[in-house]
């Protein structure tokens, strides 16, 4: 069995998770959502994130809007919809179910 393929799934699970967390305080644009997630370990590259954030904008979780830079080409921001708080918040309720549930079957002794 191939250890690192079992902890990619894992990050895989709760990256929507964590990418719409980053953006419930602020709006940011891709590198700093990738620069936020690497900063909590959890290594993402932009092959995997691009089409993620194409499928929660169709999805209606996320919009974005162009934004001019002073050091290179516009910048695509992303932001959380309506829509898109209410789903977090329902993600949040359902992490901490989870979270609380694993911790306790694999924490007993």
């Amino acid at each position: 069995m191939n250890i690192e393929n079992t902890k990619a799934q894992m990050r895989k699970g709760v990256l929507e998770f964590c990418i719409l967390s980053v953006l419930k305080e602020k709006d940011a644009y891709t590198s700093e959502i990738l620069d936020t997630l690497k900063d909590a370990k959890l290594l993402v590259v932009e092959g995997t994130i691009y089409p993620l954030l194409t499928r929660l904008k169709n999805d209606g979780l996320l919009n974005y809007r162009w934004e001019e830079s002073t050091s290179g080409p516009p910048r695509k921001y992303y932001g959380l919809t309506e829509i898109g708080q209410t789903f977090l918040r329902e993600l949040d309720g359902t992490w901490t179910e989870l979270s609380n549930a694993v911790n306790l079957i694999t924490n007993q002794k």
